[in-house]
């Protein structure tokens, strides 16, 4: 698997694994063992950068990723991210305090089973505390050997210029594919400017960009795409152009929209490496193989001019989730 370099030379595989999938979110849940086993396959193929978080689960995906990871630990990326309050078990809004970001790492590192993690994120930008603050803490757990990078995620330019000021900033998480490319307008070009990687999540839109979901798609009861308004029946007839474009494409090129899909994102800058979650060692194999696709520039101008040409229809959060975001 080929490495790329995010901010602060931190090294990771040109494609990770985002595992919230595996707790949580895109339902059925699968079985515990099964994804012990697809964590440790992912490691077997060259797959060194692995993505949690506190409020997956709550807690169990990383405990998951913990046991899955454990016997490998050295040869491993570990990110996982703060943020969130969970002082009760359910999410009950943002809380970026200095003290709960300490003491939630500290169980944070029980449950990943390790001494320290080595990137460490914002989940989302809390308003109620200055992002100096936050940037502070931080560097004092850096400082403690406890975390070796820090990373935010969904904020916005200044936000990201605040914090890299106190404490280097490695990389910023945002979701980043051919139908949410709103990084590109002011976040790349400061990420660049600053030397901070870009971890692009959803690279492949929630599993829309693989060609598998159309308008007659029924998704269980509990998953979360049911709540995203791009996911409605309507929305979703609208926005097969985006899967047509890149599949004229996968044809030509002998692959899978899913690989074109993945494979555009690591043409556009070095220091991108996406993530894309999957339960399914099928999935991961089709997944990992985008790295080996090669598009020329004839490819990705076909890419671009096309998507330039088509609006995708509905918003990508609900309004709560929308209310998050830093802009």
């Amino acid at each position: 698997m080929e490495k790329r370099t995010l901010g602060q030379g931190l090294e990771v595989s040109a494609i990770g694994l985002g595992c919230m999938g595996m707790s949580q979110s895109y339902l059925p849940i699968p079985d515990r063992r099964e994804m012990i086993a697809l964590l440790r396959a992912a490691v077997e193929r060259g797959v060194t950068f692995f993505d949690t978080a506190q409020v997956y689960g709550p807690f169990v995906n990383e405990e998951l990723v913990g046991e899955g990871l454990e016997p490998v630990r050295d040869q491993v990326v570990l990110a996982t991210k703060f943020g969130f309050e969970l002082s009760t078990g359910t999410p009950s809004g943002l809380d970026s305090r200095p003290e709960t970001i300490k003491r939630t790492v500290d169980e944070s590192l029980a449950r990943l089973r390790t001494d320290r993690i080595d990137l460490l994120y914002q989940h989302r930008v809390d308003p109620a505390v200055p992002i100096e603050d936050v940037a502070g803490a931080v560097k004092e757990l850096i400082e403690a050997g406890k975390v070796k990078h820090f990373g935010l995620s969904e904020a916005g330019v200044r936000t990201i210029r605040r914090a890299h000021a106190v404490q280097p900033v490695t990389a910023l998480q945002s979701e980043y594919s051919l139908w949410w490319r709103e990084p590109d307008e002011a976040i790349t070009p400061t990420l660049e400017e600053l030397g901070i990687g870009f971890v692009p999540f959803s690279p492949l839109g929630k599993g829309f960009l693989t060609g598998k979901i159309d308008e007659t798609t029924s998704f269980d009861t509990g998953d979360f795409r049911n709540t995203v308004p791009r996911f409605d029946a309507d929305a979703r007839q609208a926005n097969r152009t985006f899967v047509e474009l890149i599949e004229r494409v996968a044809e030509r090129k002998g692959a899978t929209p899913a690989q074109i899909a993945l494979a555009w994102i690591l043409a556009q800058k070095p220091w991108m490496a996406p993530i894309p979650g999957t339960t399914k060692l099928h999935r991961l194999d089709e997944n990992l193989a985008a790295a080996d696709v090669e598009l020329t520039a004839e490819d990705l101008r076909e890419i671009d001019d096309g998507a330039a040409q088509i609006s995708a229809k509905g918003n990508r959060y609900s309004e709560a989730n929308e209310r998050m975001i830093d802009r």
